[in-house]
């Protein structure tokens, strides 16, 4: 008491202080300036086609009813895409038909033509999209980035994954501290009736209740206190450092993240401009203004899945305009908000599934998996606009032109972040880890 109140509250600031230099999600500085602040991943399950979309194969029309590359088997004649292909912007990209809102903004596309995976298989192709391998457990894309940059909102989730769909490894941590890994936020999906925004979406279990806050606070404290004397024990642990600072998180998001889901304080105009209230642009329209909200609020990494299903085997027609629409104009609204909102400069916005399909038919209205080449883009962050990067053959069977593995495009990625894929590593079991492994090329080429 003889130090006086002035000694405490020095006391309980520099506390806060050391916690903070302690705090794993604390912002960091990249190994050299960052194009790119933040990111949002359109995460298209199922593989969109290539050849039907962003990928204009004149020579496929022609060819159209021929042998394709791997012979008449199975059915396998080529198929002309059934949707016109148009040039838009200054720029003249090529885009489909099927993208009308979407082409308004091809001015701010940049087209990677050329990507390859390994894997011809969902499961595998979509882990090694998210981590950079098909065969061990990794750290996901999102959870190098919030390790390598940490977050700008101390009070949120630095990485945000709505409606993941499939393993819980395309959006966890593996071996890095679990801090890092994505908060996976379910329901943004959902339609309603009419124009409710008053919740459009509901977290369960974000209060407890049966305590109140200052009883949770309380009971925290002894827990965390058990984890620390743990802790003492060794000079590093991560896994309880991970559970230290996620059970902090986790106290600070029940006033946050309901206020952040929330759009009922949105106006009706950004309303229309996402496809809110109406079908079938409703369900994806609330999930693109949440990944808008968050990002704006300083999470790093935002993860949208469209989980009505890209896997196109037969009934390709009427399955892809379905799909389209829904996706159509609220991404088209997403690039439009960042944009007046001065965002889409340092945001970048990445569209993608974890493959392609063939240019050959199957069961007459069908396509079947292609792994050797597809399509993915970018918009803002720092890449250039307009632009295509790479190109498949005549046909869209396979990259030709500046491949594009996974590899390339998680290091290129990284690179916006201003992270070198070379030096973001961590040690574990002796080896240091990178998400690229030994592999990745920078494609410097796009960018801005």
């Amino acid at each position: 008491m003889s130090s006086g109140f002035g000694y405490l509250a020095f006391a309980a600031l520099a506390n806060e202080q050391a916690r903070a230099q302690e705090n794993p999600l604390a912002p960091k500085t990249g190994h050299f300036p960052a194009r790119a602040k933040r990111i949002i991943y359109l995460s298209m399950r199922g593989a969109p086609s290539h050849v039907d979309t962003f990928d204009y194969k004149p020579q496929l029309t022609k060819d159209h009813g021929k042998a394709g590359k791997y012979g008449s088997t199975r059915g396998a004649m080529l198929l002309k895409s059934p949707w016109e292909f148009n040039q838009h912007g200054q720029s003249g990209l090529w885009i489909s038909e099927l993208f009308p809102e979407l082409a308004k903004h091809a001015d701010n596309l940049c087209l990677l033509k050329s990507m390859q995976t390994d894997q011809p298989n969902h499961p595998q192709a979509t882990l090694q999209m998210h981590t950079g391998s098909f065969q061990f457990v990794r750290p996901s894309l999102g959870a190098w980035s919030l390790y390598g940059l940490g977050t700008e909102n101390a009070n949120l989730p630095g990485f945000v994954t709505l409606n993941p769909f499939g393993s819980a490894q395309n959006y966890g941590s593996a071996f890095l501290p679990a801090i890092y890994q994505g908060s996976k936020i379910s329901g943004a999906s959902r339609r309603q009736s009419g124009r409710n925004r008053d919740n459009a979406l509901k977290i369960p279990n974000i209060k407890s209740e049966n305590l109140n806050r200052e009883q949770q606070r309380i009971y925290l404290d002894y827990v965390q206190s058990l984890n620390q004397s743990s802790l003492e024990k060794k000079v590093h642990q991560p896994g309880i450092e991970g559970v230290i600072e996620s059970y902090e998180l986790a106290f600070r998001m029940q006033d946050s993240l309901p206020e952040q889901v929330d759009l009922s304080g949105e106006s009706e105009e950004t309303l229309d401009l996402y496809g809110i209230g109406n079908n079938p642009t409703d369900a994806f329209g609330k999930q693109c203004l949440l990944a808008r909200r968050f990002v704006e609020a300083g999470v790093r990494f935002v993860e949208i899945t469209h989980s009505s299903g890209w896997d196109h085997h037969r009934n390709l027609k009427n399955d892809m305009e379905k799909n389209c629409s829904e996706i159509d104009l609220p991404i088209a609204g997403l690039l439009a908000d960042l944009k007046r909102r001065d965002m889409l400069k340092d945001t970048l916005v990445i569209w993608a599934g974890e493959f392609g399909r063939t240019p050959h038919g199957q069961g007459g209205d069908g396509r079947d998996h292609n792994n050797k080449g597809f399509t993915t883009w970018m918009a803002g962050g720092g890449v250039k606009g307009g632009f295509n990067y790479g190109a498949t053959d005549e046909h869209g069977y396979e990259a030709v032109e500046n491949k594009m593995h996974i590899h390339d495009w998680h290091a290129t990625i990284l690179h916006l972040l201003g992270l070198d894929h070379e030096k973001l590593t961590y040690n574990y079991a002796g080896r240091d880890f990178r998400l690229t492994d030994v592999h990745g090329q920078v494609a410097k080429e796009i960018l801005a």
